[in-house]
């Protein structure tokens, strides 16, 4: 973004903010916007209050919007951007330009307070969600490890808050099928506990040519169990419990000319799917005195999947994969707040961690009759404690400074053994072990001035930081094992504001992060594909977001996210065959897209005679790109527009409604790469149509 860009941008936020605070003196009169505003586990003030840049979607937009997985957050979501991998076990998350493609996530998730350390937990079906919030800009100083580019937290409903009973039934083209029930009742005044479960079956979009099969066929289902205790007046027991089960045919890539940026017809040999068996346990106390709150998280997690991947994707059999991973994770985090009145407001909080990944590999490559077999385990431990202080009315009323600070030490160890078998001819196993340990400071600071009407402008400074971690390929030399932690600083200023009698809600925000230590994937001759330390990048930008309840009935949402994300300093490795390094200094950051627009409207008329009590119309369009697919900038993504809608009409306990994906059917890719010097790629979901219908008693 050019300076007098950001300098107009500046000018404009302000002219707003001061445009609104007189408006606002004018009138104070109060209309409801969608319910978006909640207190998170550790936060002393509502999101809209704090400073920082944050959406938050309740249960309403989730199904006005046909919104059904984490996937669909960015419709919503200023420079939120999560690409279609082609399975559910790789679900990287880009926000503001942080993200990582393929090993530990840059964005965190939190459902219900549990931590999910891993991509391939991050993507399931949205049943029973009472909202989510995403914070956008590095969260390390109260979240700790890899929330470097931001915070995804999802929040199922509160059976001591709602109960109700809901059957719900969906079918679409493709042969696209979901199912899903719930119950929500008490024991006693006190006690509450809730019930559901979903499945959820696709025959595909993309047939595979060789097979004459649907490569991406999909069945999964889930359950979840709570039991919300209120103990005393004063004391809260949360008890939380689900399972996920996924059989998924994936990975419909296909050869792909990037100079006309077009992806063919899925044609290989071998069937691609992935696996994956996910159990998420919690138990969380709250004590809230007079002048403090208490909580306590506690959980455990445990993953098993399965990929088989046919890594040529061709006809031809050359290549064949197949992993299997678990992983045991276990945390617990105290955290006390005070809850008062006064200047002055604090936060204290100490966290715990142990998990253990097994992964087992088989890679079999038919041209040379050569199989490798990769057996490893990484257990990892940690703690961390952290703080903030907050002063209220400081010099001034409405004026805010907040400092905080947290310390992690984390520490890992791998054991690898590797085996090759070339025909009858088998290998001395390789064998290595390594350790690796880091400590980690991250400091966060704000200011923020709130006006008398409730406007607010604020700045930030913020580090953050994701782990190092092990290279796992065949043959690794001492100075590849291990790859370090890497970390960024964050500067933000932002502005929030209600105009037009609180009619609209906008927010703003500026941002300039410095990213070092950079991991990216480097291939280096006789070891493979690796994790190195290797480049310092710069991702800029502007974000608004505007909310609108225009008039009675009538909902009005408008995103616009700008991200200018490019390599500082990147040097490649020498290719194969060549003695100097690749200067990728100056080059876009690949999978992060330049603009994210999204618009949308829901339009709800009520008491329609004793025909209907009411019926919605929704409409969402969202805008990507462009983008470029590696680091080399070679392939590239332009810019493509979905248009997605929905009408739903209630009578009763009973509602229908007809939804529709892709109105346009506009041609896309949502994820590219190469292997050996081939390119492939996946191309975006069709259009597709389709009904549902729920009951609520």
């Amino acid at each position: 973004m050019k300076k007098g860009s950001w300098i107009l941008t500046g000018y404009l936020m302000l002219t707003v903010m001061v445009w609104a605070e007189q408006a606002d003196t004018l009138t104070h009169k109060q209309i409801y916007l969608e319910d978006i505003v909640v207190q998170s586990f550790k936060q002393d003030k509502e999101l809209a209050e704090l400073p920082v840049a944050a959406t938050v979607v309740n249960g309403t937009m989730l199904k006005n919007r046909n919104m059904t997985s984490i996937k669909d957050l960015s419709a919503v979501v200023p420079n939120l951007y999560i690409p279609d991998f082609g399975s559910k076990m790789t679900s990287p998350v880009y926000i503001r330009g942080i993200g990582s493609r393929l090993n530990a996530p840059s964005v965190g998730l939190y459902v219900d307070g549990i931590p999910y350390f891993e991509k391939s937990a991050f993507d399931f079906d949205f049943n029973e969600i009472d909202h989510v919030e995403v914070l956008r800009g590095p969260q390390g100083t109260l979240y700790g490890r890899n929330t470097m580019g931001g915070l995804i937290n999802v929040y199922t409903k509160s059976p001591l808050k709602y109960q109700q009973t809901n059957l719900f039934f969906s079918t679409a083209s493709y042969t696209n099928i979901q199912a899903a029930a719930s119950h929500y009742g008490k024991i006693s005044e006190n006690i509450a506990y809730s019930v559901s479960t979903d499945y959820h079956h696709l025959d595909g979009y993309f047939t595979n040519l060789y097979t004459s099969k649907a490569a991406d066929v999909l069945d999964e289902g889930s359950g979840r169990i709570r039991l919300d205790w209120q103990i005393n007046p004063a004391l809260t027991l949360k008890l939380l419990s689900s399972i996920d089960y996924i059989d998924q045919g994936g990975y419909p890539y296909a050869v792909m000319d990037i100079t006309a940026n077009k992806v063919g017809e899925v044609e290989y040999d071998e069937y691609s799917f992935y696996r994956r068996t996910l159990s998420t346990n919690g138990a969380i106390l709250e004590y809230e005195g007079d002048r403090y709150i208490l909580s306590n998280q506690t959980s455990f997690q445990y993953i098993s999947d399965r990929q088989k991947l046919d890594q040529d994707f061709t006809a031809e059999h050359l290549y064949l994969a197949d992993q299997k991973q678990k992983q045991n994770m276990f945390s617990d985090e105290f955290n006390i707040k005070s809850k008062t009145d006064n200047r002055y407001k604090w936060l204290f909080g100490a966290f715990g961690f142990w998990q253990k990944l097994d992964y087992a590999i088989d890679v079999d490559r038919f041209d040379m009759n050569m199989h490798q077999n990769i057996n490893y385990n990484i257990p990892t431990y940690g703690i961390a404690f952290y703080h903030q202080s907050t002063i209220d009315r400081l010099f001034t009323e409405g004026l805010s400074l907040s400092a905080g600070v947290r310390y992690d030490y984390e520490h890992a160890s791998i054991d690898n053994t590797t085996r090759v078998s070339m025909g009858e001819n088998v290998m001395e196993p390789t064998l290595f072990d390594s350790n690796l340990s880091f400590n980690q400071v991250t400091p966060r600071f704000s200011l923020q001035y709130t006006f008398p009407s409730s406007q607010m402008i604020y700045g930030t400074v913020t580090r953050g930081y994701k782990t190092g971690g092990f290279n796992t390929a065949t043959k690794v030399e001492e100075e590849y094992q291990t790859y370090k932690p890497e970390y960024s600083w964050n500067y933000e200023f932002g502005a929030k504001t209600n105009f037009w009698e609180n009619r609209i809600r906008a927010e703003m925000a500026l941002f300039y992060i410095d990213w070092k230590n950079q991991q990216t994937y480097q291939r280096i001759d006789g070891i493979g594909q690796i994790l190195r330390n290797a480049a310092r990048s710069t991702s800029k930008g502007v974000e608004v977001t505007l909310l609108g309840n225009l008039f009675n009935g009538f909902m009005l949402q408008a995103n616009y996210g700008y991200t200018h994300a490019k390599f500082k300093d990147y040097y490649y490795g020498k290719e194969a065959g060549t003695q100097e390094n690749i200067d990728y200094s100056g080059n876009y950051i690949p999978f992060i897209p330049d603009h994210t627009f999204s618009i949308g409207a829901d339009y709800t008329l009520s008491s329609l005679r004793e025909y209907l009590d009411r019926i919605t119309f929704s409409v969402n369009y969202t805008g990507t790109g462009k983008l470029y697919w590696s680091d080399s900038n070679v392939a590239e993504s332009s810019y493509y527009g979905v248009l997605n809608a929905k009408v739903s009409a209630t009578k009763g306990i009973l509602t229908m409604g007809i939804w529709a994906r892709n109105l346009t059917n506009s041609e896309y890719t949502t994820y590219a790469f190469t292997v050996e010097n081939s390119w492939f790629g996946q191309k975006g979901k069709p259009f597709t149509i389709g009904t549902n219908v729920a009951v609520s008693f």
